[in-house]
């Protein structure tokens, strides 16, 4: 009768490093290939990997291409979301009638406070989010926004309520 050793247990820095390992470079191309940028292909994937890290059980990663696939469009996505916001952002300082160019730290706070609205209001439907923003932002009335979205006054009520419901919700 032989005897046969226990299986040994693999530590957790052993199962993430085999999965940077085995990994690591596969994401690095795919998003190099998404973002046209090494660096920020590196940035990305770093990120990636850092969640994965974050994991409270990462023995249990049954598909991990899919699993790290999945987290860097995620990041991806949000950086492309934030530029579109700086970009914005940018483009109505320029807009403004005399030049004030904002200090970097008024930058940031205003991309942070820019990139918090667009975090509340992710979950609202284009229109919902758009009546929000004209009611709120701009001061429109509620007929001058139906006009503008094609829709009737009670319905930019409603996209109103579910903005500031939005809001409240993490207010409170």
């Amino acid at each position: 009768m032989t005897s046969s050793s226990p299986p040994t247990a693999i530590s957790r820095s052993q199962i993430l490093h085999r999965l940077f390992g085995d990994h690591h470079s596969w994401l690095l191309e795919r998003l190099r290939l998404r973002l046209h940028c090494r660096e920020d292909a590196a940035d990305i994937a770093a990120e990636t990997f850092a969640q994965v890290v974050a994991m409270p059980d990462p023995a249990a990663i049954r598909e991990p291409r899919a699993l790290l696939s999945t987290i860097g469009k995620r990041l991806v996505f949000a950086r492309w979301r934030r530029a579109d916001i700086e970009r914005a952002y940018l483009q109505a300082l320029a807009e403004q009638p005399e030049p004030t160019a904002p200090s970097p730290q008024e930058h940031w706070l205003v991309m942070e406070t820019l990139m918090e609205i667009d975090r509340l209001l992710d979950g609202l439907s284009s229109k919902a989010r758009a009546a929000f923003l004209c009611s709120q932002l701009e001061g429109l009335t509620y007929a001058q926004i139906a006009q503008e979205l094609g829709v009737s006054t009670t319905r930019v009520h409603q996209y109103v309520v579910q903005g500031l419901t939005a809001c409240y919700r993490v207010g409170a």
